[in-house]
């Protein structure tokens, strides 16, 4: 294969006729993950080269405690408009990023962490009552 200029997710890779689809393309190492958003062949393994990079993504927060995501949103809109299949782990991020609707399943997950963490206060509350009874 003939060594391109650029790298394939600049867009000079070969378009081919599958179906397309904006998924994660994980980088990074073993403990530290790191994805890059693509435009890829559905049928394609992650690992192959994509058609577009359109933005990354880096789920480990930082020191300011935030989840870093760039995006290219031209590139993004160009792709929305030619009908590709969207993962749902991208459709979530999309959603929180305000580019889409918020998902259903951000929703249903934030419910069942305020559930648990209101069992969770409901459980400590009676041992420090008990704590001030004794002190009293």
């Amino acid at each position: 294969m003939p060594r391109l200029p650029l790298h394939p997710s600049s867009g000079t890779g070969q378009i081919s006729a599958f179906r397309k689809s904006i998924r994660f393309a994980r980088y990074g190492c073993a403990n530290r993950p790191f994805y890059h958003i693509v435009v890829m062949d559905l049928k394609l393994n992650q690992h192959k080269p994509p058609i577009e990079q359109l933005g990354t993504y880096d789920p480990l927060p930082n020191k300011y405690n935030e989840k870093l995501i760039s995006l290219n949103l031209e590139r993004l809109q160009y792709w929305l408009g030619q009908k590709p299949a969207i993962s749902k782990p991208v459709a979530n991020l999309l959603g929180l990023a305000g580019f889409f609707p918020i998902h259903p399943q951000t929703y249903m997950t934030a419910w069942r962490n305020r559930r648990a963490q209101d069992e969770a206060s409901k459980t400590t509350e009676p041992e420090s009552d008990t704590k001030a009874e004794a002190a009293g």
